[in-house]
């Protein structure tokens, strides 16, 4: 049931997944494509505030060293502007300002004007902008529309000189260092897009393969998934599914054993009730042949909880791991047991007198265990008393003195469907799960046959680890 289950949801996955890429419907990129694309944005995002960051830094430097210039040059025309100043009004006295010579070179020409403490202009050079100079006469620097204005005062003469440099020089040279360094930029991304594109898929290509494997295992093939040496992240994410993939194969097995122990136990005794109903019904329904139906029903009614039993235990579904009593789990089982007067008469119950220290297993699942073995000892003991022992540090026994078993058929007794009788059913069923449920807390069961000091008998051990 299972099986078909798992087949058909892989094979509902695969056609559903076929579908979408044959209709294209839902094309979703790929992750070799994501991680390409998210890099490019930041890639390009931080080399863009780079690129700010830098052409900040080189605006205040040019505008820094500008500046250091343009009060250089002040400082030297400010003596250079006082002498012929001062030839100037000697020469020509009168209130007009002072026209300066023009420079030998023109492409030396440095626009300037030399006022008094008034303000006045007293001389000034040939090509002027007379707004440009429209500043408060305080030594410094200061923008005046297109101008960039220094002023420096004569150190012994009320004098000012006025010196303007054109911000558009400025402008051109941060805007060729940014053009410097987006021009690149805008260049590289692409081939930088190709280059990680081309790494992202060399490198995903452990993904693609570790999905191809997955893909290939349905209810039919539950193998693990072989793992090369992958990156971390995807070993982990290989041992995950191995994990899921063992669960399920573990489930699925207690399915078809659930199957193959149904289908075996409960023949025979289905087979005999119909055989007693309808020799009833051919017979009047005399009153032996009911109780003969009556009898095989409850062989299956037992043989279908011991199946149940069974396959709880191999699933290991729901044990927890706690620390159990020992010696309350076995007073429990054994009070089950004394409620049926022969039963009272057989069963003893013998704890040591010292505390046992706890075990650690599942109380529900361990009561189970012991209550199969108390039933085997009383249903093959002849008669003969039964003692369940709690023995310490983690141990509990039932034994019996009835016939036991041989060495060779010792080894075979925790095996299903296994009969050392003719006339009746063996210990297997009730010791499979038994060892199965031990097997599940890493405890031991161990069989005797005699018990140690008897003569004859057979003594079951379940040894348990402590819980601390």
């Amino acid at each position: 049931m299972k099986t078909e289950a798992a087949d058909g949801v892989a094979q509902a996955t695969r056609e559903h997944k076929g579908t979408r890429d044959r209709s294209g419907a839902r094309k979703r990129e790929s992750l070799a494509g994501h991680l390409t694309r998210t890099l490019i944005i930041w890639v390009g995002g931080v080399w863009l505030l780079s690129v700010m960051g830098v052409v900040w830094y080189v605006s205040s430097e040019i505008n820094h060293n500008f500046d250091n210039e343009l009060a250089e040059i002040s400082h030297r025309l400010f003596d250079f502007a006082a002498r012929d100043l001062d030839r100037g009004i000697q020469a020509r006295p009168g209130v007009e300002p002072l026209v300066a010579s023009d420079p030998l070179f023109s492409e030396d020409v440095v626009m300037f004007v030399v006022k008094n403490g008034e303000g006045r202009v007293l001389m000034h050079t040939a090509a002027i902008d007379g707004k440009a100079f429209d500043v408060p006469l305080r030594p410094g620097f200061k923008n005046s529309g297109p101008w960039r204005i220094y002023t420096v005062q004569h150190p012994t003469r009320p004098l000012y000189l006025q010196v303007a440099d054109p911000l558009d020089e400025r402008r051109e040279a941060v805007n060729s260092t940014l053009l410097g360094l987006i021009i690149p930029l805008a260049a590289g991304l692409p081939l930088l897009a190709l280059v990680l594109r081309n790494i992202a898929r060399k490198e995903l290509r452990a993904l693609q393969w570790l999905a191809e494997q997955i893909a290939q295992r349905g209810g039919s093939d539950l193998r693990p998934v072989a793992l090369p040496e992958l990156p971390q992240e995807l070993q982990s994410v290989g041992d995950d599914v191995n994990r899921l993939l063992g669960r399920l194969s573990q489930a699925l097995d207690v399915e078809r054993a659930l199957a193959a122990n149904a289908a075996h136990e409960m023949r025979t005794p289905l087979a005999s009730a119909r055989l007693r109903l309808q020799t009833a019904l051919d017979h009047g329904l005399r009153r032996e042949d009911v109780e003969g139906a009556l009898s095989a029903l409850r062989t299956l009614s037992h043989r279908t909880e011991k199946l149940l039993q069974l396959s709880r235990a191999e699933s290991g579904a729901s044990l927890s791991r706690q620390p159990v009593d020992l010696v309350r789990l076995a007073a429990l089982v054994a009070q089950e047991f004394w409620r049926e007067d022969e039963a009272r008469a057989r069963l003893d119950l013998r704890v040591p007198p010292v505390e046992v220290p706890p075990a650690l297993g599942d109380v529900d699942a361990l009561a189970i265990a012991l209550r199969n073995l108390v039933e085997n000892a009383l249903h093959y003991g002849n008669g003969k008393p039964v003692v369940l022992e709690v023995l310490p540090p983690c141990t509990l026994a039932v034994r019996d003195f009835g016939p036991g078993v041989s060495a060779e058929k010792l080894q075979t007794l925790h095996q299903r469907h296994v009969r050392h009788s003719a006339e009746r059913a063996g210990y297997g069923l009730g010791l499979s799960i038994v060892h199965t449920i031990v097997d599940k807390h890493d405890g031991q069961l161990e069989l005797y046959s005699p018990p140690p000091g008897a003569d004859s008998g057979l003594e079951a051990r379940i040894v348990l680890q402590p819980a601390s």
